[in-house]
């Protein structure tokens, strides 16, 4: 009895989670040949808890896949849409009239992109004409009744930044200051979020050093620390997005909210190719998604946590380009995982009870999360600060705390790691710190310091 009590509140437990999880999508690419069926994606999508669907157009046959599932979808218009989009108003009724209203609001679409890092493409005429197209699409959906439920948007790359390191001086390209005004303002007006593509993947292909792949990965490190007001940032994610937070603010837009409609990290590249991997992208997107779940936010944005669609679902294999680009699938064509990073509901949830069916004395999953034997301090130290550094309580294991003493960077990097692990999704993963620590049985509560943790 005790414990199908135990795994009725896990699973309630679970389900809340999964059901909080709306900041957690995925991008939905189809420049491939293998994909399996909408129907079928639509059932794997259910049995994650991604609440957010990103396509770069608007496929009938997935939008109808997802209705009445719950599951929040972002579609696109093209780059080569834009120019009727903007010149002929009927041009963006036809496209409402085409891709959302014969859907919404079974299908639950949220967001229209219009146009992909058109910035980006320097055709001067082109971005002469997103603004337009993004107004016309807006009267367009207020005529149909759905101006504020559905928003408009465009999505840009991070090279809208002329500057993001350190993140307080984040400021837009002096080349797309004018433009980016207009369409901020636009949003401001509207309601609709900026939307970016930060990477940390091509962040660490342009400075490769090992300090710079643990600052990516989410993973521990010394942190760096922002000139401009003293912060100390523990991963590369959280900087790119307060980079554009900073460059917002800068330009008056402090209430547009930021959206990240991109970010992942292949599995799988050429030869010469630095990065790709199945252990980096498990790493940096299993500890992306932990970030997220923590609810810590980012140091200019905390205590919630940005929308953030992962790329991809699948491989595009159809794409050019270096064998990264059509390695970033989280699934395979025949629905299986290419790796985990923790996004199934059934992760989340025990396994069932095998014989013997009654409770076993020790717990059934590893409760606490310790350092190894024989790490340095300046390894110890390391996770000492990274962990701190995502939000946690660290109080205990300050002066006067109940963890203080032993005073010993072993004794409270031990606390703080335990703690960022029971914090965060629990997975395998989060008791990783660089190869540092492992999952244990053993309580290591001591004195009048207790140890947060136990079996699941």
């Amino acid at each position: 009895m005790a414990l199908s009590i135990l795994i009725f509140l896990y699973l309630l437990q679970s389900f809340n989670l999964a059901s909080s999880e709306s900041f957690i999508g995925v991008n939905y690419g189809q420049v491939a040949d293998n994909l399996p069926s909408p129907s079928a994606t639509a059932k794997l999508l259910q049995s994650t808890t991604v609440q957010k669907v990103r396509l770069y157009g608007a496929d009938p046959a997935i939008i109808r896949a997802l209705a009445n599932t719950g599951i929040e979808i972002v579609i696109g218009a093209a780059n080569g849409e834009i120019p009727a989009l903007a010149s002929d108003p009927n041009s963006a009724t036809q496209w409402i009239n085409s891709n959302v209203l014969p859907y919404y609001p079974a299908s639950k679409i949220i967001l229209i992109t219009v146009g992909n890092e058109v910035l980006l493409s320097n055709d001067q005429n082109l971005i002469s004409q997103l603004l337009p197209a993004m107004q016309n699409m807006q009267r367009a959906l207020s005529s149909a009744s759905l101006g504020g439920k559905v928003k408009v948007s465009t999505v840009h790359s991070m090279a809208i930044l002329s500057q993001s390191a350190p993140p307080s001086s984040g400021l837009f390209n002096p080349a797309y200051q004018d433009t980016m005004r207009r369409l901020l303002q636009f949003q401001k007006d509207n309601g609709s979020p900026l939307a970016v593509n930060p990477y940390p993947f091509f962040a660490y292909q342009s400075d490769p050093r090992p300090e710079t792949l643990a600052f990516c990965l989410f993973q521990p490190n010394s942190g760096r620390v922002d000139s401009g007001n003293g912060i100390k940032y523990m991963n590369m994610f959280d900087a790119q997005v307060d980079a554009v937070r900073s460059a917002l603010n800068a330009m008056g837009f402090i209430d547009v909210e930021i959206v990240v409609a991109e970010t992942g990290w292949p599995y799988k590249g050429d030869s010469n190719e630095v990065g790709p991997g199945i252990e980096n992208a498990r790493a940096y997107n299993g500890n992306l998604v932990a970030h997220l779940r923590s609810m810590v936010g980012t140091p200019l944005m905390p205590g919630k946590s940005v929308d953030t669609y992962i790329f991809a679902l699948y491989d595009e294999d159809l794409k050019s380009g270096p064998a990264s680009e059509r390695s970033f699938g989280l699934y395979k064509p025949d629905l299986s995982m290419t790796y985990d990073i923790g996004l199934s509901k059934s992760s989340l949830t025990p396994s069932t009870p095998r014989t013997p069916v009654t409770p076993s004395p020790n717990p059934t999953k590893a409760g606490w999360c310790v350092p190894k034997a024989g790490v340095s301090n300046a390894q110890l130290q390391a996770s000492l600060d990274y962990a701190c550094g995502q939000g946690i309580d660290c109080g205990p294991i300050q002066p006067g705390g109940a963890c203080f003493e032993p005073n010993t960077v072993a004794s409270h990097a031990s606390y703080a790691m335990n703690l960022y692990y029971q914090k965060s999704a629990k997975n395998p993963w989060n008791c990783d710190f660089s190869e540092t620590a492992t999952l244990t049985f053993k309580n290591p509560s001591y004195n009048g310091c207790t140890y947060p943790g136990g079996s699941a």
